[in-house]
């Protein structure tokens, strides 16, 4: 194997024509140059310079050899922009899951200041189940995951806590006289239920509340976006389970009223979730300091 060091002496060497000047550029003596030719020659077998009185001169050998010499050097000097431009955040890619409304209601002005700080960064955002991000982590298609806890232990993933989230039920007008009154699991049972898709988190918790207190629930209106409850539990269609924080401007306006269950529903905490085998990405990193700041 001739070393990386021998092909970057004989690039100079050619495109310098002189063995002298090679060696002054490279800051190393010109007995250095000599010998690095020198045995890449006896490694090829081949001659790859004609020795003249001024200069050095390349053979028809040493003329394609510079060909693929001066292409691996180029490509060497643009994976080295590449990880600068990394390293300095002026280039990669930031891949990050979680559901619709995590990224609306609590993502967003991160990513928005992400973007701004750092806008040659290309953004890209997966939406899904908590059950689907764990997936895409675990498989490496995504840097990390916002996922509402608890989930069952994984020794593939590192999981954070970092923030807490309390639901509730809210209803539109119809349900206005109902917030002054506690009500048992069976009392909301019997109102049209607003539920997020079976298989997410939040349908499973729910629905573990509910079992707790022995009442099994139906759901009249399933839908994939906790936003979509949110405006059908508005215009009258039943009683909706979300994050209180989602809806403070609608139970502030009174377009929305929440109800009072007898037995209080447990906060959840929303959690980081990443591979515990995978160093994290500058980009990722980066933005994993600001939402932990």
């Amino acid at each position: 194997m001739i070393h990386l060091e021998w092909y970057r002496i004989f690039l100079h060497a050619a495109k310098a024509g002189n063995l002298t000047k090679a060696a002054e550029e490279l800051y190393i003596t010109q007995p250095s140059v000599s010998y690095a030719i020198k045995q890449m020659e006896q490694a090829l077998s081949m001659k790859l310079f004609h020795r003249k009185s001024k200069g050095v001169e390349l053979t028809t050998e040493g003329k394609q050899l510079l060909l693929y010499v001066e292409q691996s050097f180029a490509l060497l000097e643009a994976g080295e922009k590449k990880m600068s431009a990394l390293k300095h955040l002026t280039g990669g890619e930031l891949r990050v899951g979680a559901s619709d409304s995590l990224f609306k209601h609590f993502l967003f002005p991160y990513l928005d200041t992400f973007h701004k700080q750092y806008h040659d960064v290309r953004i890209r955002l997966s939406h899904g189940k908590t059950s689907e991000i764990t997936a895409r982590v675990k498989e490496g298609s995504i840097d990390f995951g916002l996922i509402h806890l608890p989930i069952a232990d994984d020794p593939h993933l590192d999981i954070q806590a970092i923030m807490t989230l309390q639901d509730c039920f809210v209803g539109g007008e119809a349900y206005r006289d109902r917030d002054d009154h506690s009500l048992s699991a069976q009392d909301i049972s019997q109102f049209p239920l607003l539920l997020l898709s079976p298989g997410s988190s939040t349908r499973r918790f729910i629905e573990q509340w509910f079992a707790a207190q022995d009442v099994t629930i139906e759901a009249d209106i399933e839908l994939g976006s906790i936003d979509l409850l949110i405006e059908f539990a508005k215009l009258g269609f039943g009683v909706a389970f979300v994050p209180r924080s989602y809806v403070v401007k609608e139970l502030a306006e009174g377009t929305l009223h929440e109800l009072k269950p007898a037995k209080a529903i447990p906060a959840r905490s929303i959690g980081i979730t990443t591979r515990r085998d995978m160093t994290s990405s500058v980009a990722a990193a980066k933005f994993l300091e600001m939402l932990s700041s």
